[in-house]
């Protein structure tokens, strides 16, 4: 491609970043220079949606705000509009390497845009209705649990006469729990390859449902990556810390934390009831490995594993 092709593209390129707040949308056309809002809603989403898709766009940012942006990342899916999901930290880092300080609405979603200009992130398609669907009941669940278990706790520290209203609480909460699981598991049979990929996560020792529900919803590419494209996506990839002669240990970070913590608590019961991963986790503390880093590599090897086995469509078989 020659210089003229290459300005000629660059100058039919074009990048909209959205700033996200509870009741507005502000919204930033980079190569246009222009500036404009729209409500939060959906009466305004769809408004949006009917100017933007007047021109033929690069790509579409948000910044992940807590949940506000949902609504608009999944109309612009929806509408087949090259959408992508941002992180916040990654535009404050952004703004940081170019010296920006001043903050507001305009600025940020300009910011936004030239960002996608800049770093060109790739355009990844938004899970589907269904997936989203597990991963919000999967989500429901750790809060309910999280709650049981700071209701348990305020139990053992309670007088007498208290006991009876936390008693009280955490049944409700696992009357709430055990609705979540009824809907995780209605879901899931609804769709055959789910089915299929349960019962092949559910084969391996020490795997168990609440496993198997988070990875259905929070990691859908598991049997379609390399080993080391799943293990980076889990946050359990090690990665180099070296610069001149300093040469730090290899560290895990990123990556998707529900499922982390799932594997963890899933690892805590395999190195006790799976041969393999008990071996291999006995191998590593008897080399000298700390017991928090012999866990991780279990937790990278069953990751691997199970990745693996939903390639093959194949359940766990020791022979």
């Amino acid at each position: 491609m020659n210089t003229t092709s290459k300005i000629q593209q660059k100058h039919q390129q074009r990048h909209v970043g959205i700033d996200v707040g509870k009741s507005t949308l502000d919204i930033y056309i980079f190569e246009k220079d222009e500036y404009f809002q729209a409500e939060n809603n959906p009466s305004g989403i769809a408004q949006l949606i009917k100017k933007l898709k007047r021109y033929k766009l690069t790509r579409v940012l948000v910044e992940a705000t807590g949940g506000y942006e949902r609504a608009v990342a999944e109309a612009c899916a929806e509408q087949e509009l090259p959408i992508i999901i941002v992180t916040p930290i990654r535009i404050r880092q952004f703004a940081r390497a170019q010296g920006i300080v001043a903050k507001t609405d305009k600025i940020d979603a300009r910011l936004i845009a030239q960002f996608g200009v800049v770093i060109q992130p790739e355009v990844r398609e938004l899970p589907t209705k269904k997936v989203r669907k597990v991963r919000d009941l999967n989500a429901r669940k750790r809060q309910l649990m999280e709650s049981r278990t700071q209701e348990l706790n305020r139990q053992h520290k309670a007088q007498s006469y208290m006991l009876s209203t936390h008693r009280r609480m955490i049944k409700m909460l696992e009357k709430e729990i055990e609705w979540v699981n009824q809907q995780l598991e209605k879901e899931v049979a609804k769709v055959d390859e789910w089915k299929r990929t349960q019962d092949i996560l559910l084969s391996a020792p020490g795997i168990g449902c609440g496993v198997a529900y988070t990875l259905l919803g929070e990691l859908p590419e598991l049997g379609q990556l390399s080993h080391r494209k799943i293990a980076a996506l889990c946050g359990l990839a090690p990665f180099n810390h070296e610069s001149g002669s300093m040469a730090k240990k290899r560290r895990i970070r990123g990556g998707r934390a529900p499922i982390r913590t799932v594997l963890y608590m899933a690892m805590m019961s395999a190195i006790q009831h799976n041969p393999i991963m008990k071996d291999f986790f006995n191998k590593l503390v008897e080399q000298g490995k700390h017991k928090k880093v012999a866990l991780t590599a279990c937790m990278r090897k069953i990751i691997t594993i199970l990745n693996a086995m939903v390639r093959n469509n194949q359940e766990w078989n020791v022979t």
